[in-house]
């Protein structure tokens, strides 16, 4: 599955999951879109970005490298840049108009989020950066809560082992 066809699943699900009852908020809505870095100051930011601004960005053009996980799927962006890539083109029509008339005409989708990344990467990086630090914490809670189960059943059969050696054994 190439990226440009996941983003427009992702956003087609967002839209559907999202729609909201009239005059009625979404509280969830507006904690993922914090957490995600989508901020009045990030969409008036992104809405300035034109066709000139991509296609004349100074970046390297890697070739043909690819970014591969261990099951040999495509992966250039982290699960955070996706979900964020996902709700900033749902709520800025603008970039979403972008990406269809630079994509894959004028640049390939995997630079067109490399250079996106760059261009906002003073107003995302610290929601990132946070979304980074929340994960590993998880990850530590989740190592500690299993090493905390290992331990309660290691004591548990190393006091049913001594039991059972202190027990007279009858033939």
């Amino acid at each position: 599955m190439n990226l440009s066809s996941w983003f427009r699943r992702s956003v087609s699900r967002n839209s559907k999951n999202h729609k909201n009852p009239p005059g009625q908020p979404q509280p969830h809505h507006q904690e993922q879109e914090e957490f995600l870095g989508i901020t009045q100051q990030l969409i008036d930011h992104v809405k300035s970005f034109t066709l000139e601004t991509f296609k004349n960005f100074p970046i390297q053009d890697d070739g043909d490298i690819e970014a591969q996980t261990s099951y040999n799927v495509r992966k250039d962006l982290s699960d955070w840049q996706e979900r964020h890539a996902v709700l900033v083109l749902s709520k800025v029509k603008e970039l979403s108009q972008l990406r269809f008339k630079l994509c894959p005409r004028h640049l390939k989708e995997e630079k067109f989020w490399r250079i996106y990344f760059m261009l906002v990467n003073s107003y995302v990086a610290e929601y990132e950066l946070h979304a980074i630090q929340r994960a590993k914490l998880q990850s530590i809670a989740m190592k500690d809560e299993k090493t905390s189960d290992t331990c309660a059943y290691e004591v548990e059969m190393a006091e049913r082992n001594q039991a059972d050696s202190v027990a007279p054994s009858t033939p």
